[in-house]
């Protein structure tokens, strides 16, 4: 299928600089060997070499502040708590955020941590040795069906063991979620089947399974968190920075960050690629009982978050068509997202799957203009905004996120723009039939506010 080219002249960037740094902006394989950074796997952001890369080269020193809008488990806040550099962060995937609460408190007392661990292994080595006698029967009636597909019985009991003890043992929040992430962090370390990025497959059996040592994988984890937060005690000993994290949504935070608060912003929104941010934690969010169903899913996360995936779309709901506000500000971009949302409606209706791509990018644009002008107002005079964003062809309609995006600022306030692309994208698809055979790339664009 080929692309739809678009004619306007809107979508020719001021700048577009293809020296890429992506010598110094790593990727996020990186974070899984860093202190702290490494606590929970979730590859859908920029590795803190990235964050470091764009501090040290944008003059963002101990006096400034920091804002990222789309924190995630926090890679920009924690990188800049070690650098002693403020920093203010909104999430609005609630596991995801206390996740980052968690890597954020650096403060956390090792002793008591130490002593609580002893505690929790003990209690479970005393009950993991009286087995229910139907086992699969009694896990069956606590987990829903993905998790009990995930585990061995043993393991899983394991890991119920472990989730109980920290429910009952008498603890602050504090070291209840530090044991809860490390047990996240474990969960799909331990499991038979493959649980990988993007997808959980309970079908997929890995080789060689058996049951894994639950209660040694956590201890061990513990650990090494616990390891983790003594680096980062001793690298931050003399630091004075604050940090303000916000679950709330970052088309609008108005009730929770002050005009003017942020002297540099770094962040990577969703892309436009039909991921669905909320799965990625199902398998968590079920295991601790957060949720149950799809149903649970979508009230809990996916409601909450930018639109993003077609998952999250009703066709008779208003909010998935092109906003007045965006057409009143941004006429130009308006034109051309009526031209793409028309096209992937039609086109739509000669697909098997019938996707929503065409109300999923209505959606994605009217939220995307919300959270610019939103960090229009947070964001000093004289000071620039990051935003790193991939382009994307539902259906082989090439939607030119960056460009948009860009003039989308301009139109709002922002002074100018500039893009710098990093890196082709999509091409392990080329042998996928199904696949388009549009070109895409990651890019960072530059939102300068004069």
């Amino acid at each position: 299928m080929t692309e739809h080219a678009y004619q306007l002249d809107i979508l020719r960037p001021q700048s577009v600089n293809n020296t890429s740094p992506n010598a110094q902006w790593g990727t996020f394989r990186d974070s899984l060997r860093e202190p702290v950074h490494r606590w929970f796997t979730y590859p859908a952001g920029y590795s803190h070499r990235a964050v470091e890369y764009c501090l040290k080269s944008h003059n963002i020193g101990r006096e400034k502040c920091v804002y990222d809008p789309f924190m995630g488990t926090g890679t920009t806040n924690v990188v800049s708590k070690s650098l002693g550099i403020s920093s203010i962060g909104v999430e609005a995937h609630p596991f995801v955020y206390r996740v980052a609460r968690t890597k954020l408190d650096f403060e956390l007392p090792l002793g008591r941590a130490a002593k609580l661990l002893s505690t929790i292994e003990e209690n479970v080595k005393n009950k993991r040795c009286s087995l229910p006698a139907d086992l699969k029967s009694t896990l069956e009636d606590i987990f829903p069906e993905l998790v009990i597909k995930c585990f061995l019985p043993p393991t899983l009991h394991d890991l119920l063991l472990i989730r109980d003890e920290i429910s009952q043992i008498s603890m602050s929040k504090r070291y209840s979620d530090f044991f809860n992430v490390a047990l996240t962090a474990v969960l799909r370390k331990v499991a038979n089947v493959h649980t990988g990025w993007p997808y959980i497959a309970p079908k997929k059996i890995k080789n060689g399974s058996k049951p894994k040592d639950a209660l040694l994988a956590f201890t061990s984890q513990v650990q090494l968190m616990v390891a983790d937060l003594q680096i980062m005690k001793n690298r931050t000993a003399d630091n004075t920075s604050q940090h303000s994290i916000f679950e709330a949504d970052a088309r609008d935070t108005s009730s929770n960050i002050e005009d003017n608060s942020a002297d540099f912003i770094i962040t990577s929104p969703p892309y436009l690629n039909n991921y669905d941010y909320a799965d990625r934690t199902r398998l968590e969010m079920y295991f601790f009982g957060e949720a149950t169903c799809w149903g649970d899913i979508s009230r809990k996360v996916r409601t909450k978050l930018m639109t993003s995936a077609t998952t999250q779309i009703s066709r008779s709901d208003k909010r998935y068509e092109l906003s007045n506000s965006l057409e009143k500000e941004c006429p130009e971009v308006y034109e051309v997202l009526s031209d793409v949302v028309l096209q992937l409606s039609e086109l739509r209706l000669l697909k098997g799957g019938r996707k929503d791509y065409d109300m999923m990018v209505a959606g994605y644009f009217n939220d995307i203009f919300l959270v610019l002008k939103d960090t229009y107002r947070i964001l000093k005079t004289g000071s620039r905004a990051l935003f790193v964003l991939g382009d994307s062809a539902p259906y082989g309609v090439h939607v030119k996120t960056d460009q948009l995006v860009g003039i989308i600022g301009q139109n709002i306030g922002y002074s100018s723009f500039d893009t710098t692309v990093l890196r082709k994208r999509g091409g392990k698809w080329k042998e996928n039939p199904q696949r388009h055979n549009v070109e895409l790339r990651e890019s960072i664009i530059t939102l300068i506010k004069e």
